[in-house]
Order: C-alpha cells, then structure tokens, then sequence
C-alpha cells in the first residue's frame, strides 16, 4: 500500500465520522463519497478482467459491497426537522457497517502486501482467478456498490421525508 491507497481509505471512513453529528440534508454529503469513489476507480481500475472465475469475484464482492452499504443507508438516522427540513446523522449502527466496510478493506490490502499474498495466489490458482486485476476490480466493485447503495438509500429517504418540496442544493 501507498500513502494515496491510506488518504483514500482513510478519507472515506472520515465522512461516516463527519456525519455522527446531525445536519441538515443536501446533496452534499451524498455527492462526497461518490467523488471520492470516482478518483478511486480513476486511479485503480485499469481493465476489466472476464477470464476464469474472475467475473463470479468481482459479482460476490459487488454483493458484499452492496449489503454493506444497504445496512449502512437504512439505519442513517434521518427525521424532518422542527423547520421542516431534512435531518440526518449516522448512528452507531451505520457507523458500524461503513466502517465495516471500508475497513475490511483496508485490512485485506494491507494483509496481501505483508503476508497474505502467497495464500492469495494459491487461492486464486484453486479457483480460477486469473490475478491481481481481478482482485483489484472485485475490491472497487465492493467499494463502488457500498458507496452507491448507501447514496440511493439516503437519498430515496431523503425524498419520502421531504415529499413536498424541492430538495435543496445547499
């Protein structure tokens, strides 16, 4: 791992932290991790491996990513405020599952580039997996469905508690 691969991880768990304390809703924090996940992709993905059992990784991986990001959504903490507008902060719970997440992540990373990456290959030999492409795209593949289930979660949310009116830019 580099110094970008920890700012990257790092500054994704940062926005669950920076969402503990409730704030009004806007497209904001929603927008931020899927910028976040585009420098990713911009930056890692190169190819989209389809040899092997390399597709069957990165859709078990994807599925991961997008239970991860559903649980982590649906137990953000959001209610209409006194003034009507949206509120929301993430809970304990949703902390849990993004942080869950990001973190396994990060610890599977870091365990291939210290003592992991001859069981990795021994694996990916048994069962087909053509090589360290596949296991970069299955990574971004569950990083990519967490980040975006969890956004559209949020946002279908945030559209049934503020029905009526237009959703502000703010």
């Amino acid at each position: 791992m580099n110094t970008f691969d920890y700012i990257l991880d790092s500054a994704l768990v940062l926005i669950v932290i920076l969402q503990i304390r409730e704030k009004r809703m806007s497209w904001r924090p929603l927008i931020r991790p899927v910028v976040i996940l585009g420098i990713a992709v911009a930056n890692y993905l190169h190819g989209f491996p389809t040899q092997g059992n390399d597709l069957l990784l990165v859709g078990a991986f994807a599925l991961v990513g997008a239970t991860i990001g559903i649980l982590s959504g649906i137990t953000v903490i959001m209610r209409r405020g006194d003034d009507g507008t949206v509120r929301f902060r993430s809970g304990p719970e949703s902390a849990f599952f993004w942080v869950l997440g990001m973190g396994s992540r990060f610890a599977f990373i870091y365990w291939i580039s210290h003592t992991g990456a001859a069981s990795i290959a021994r694996f990916s030999v048994h069962h087909s997996i053509t090589g360290s492409s596949a296991w970069t795209v299955a990574l971004l593949g569950m990083a990519a469905f967490e980040v975006l289930s969890r956004t559209a979660i949020m946002a279908y949310r945030w559209r049934q508690l503020e029905p009526t009116t237009k959703l502000a830019l703010a």
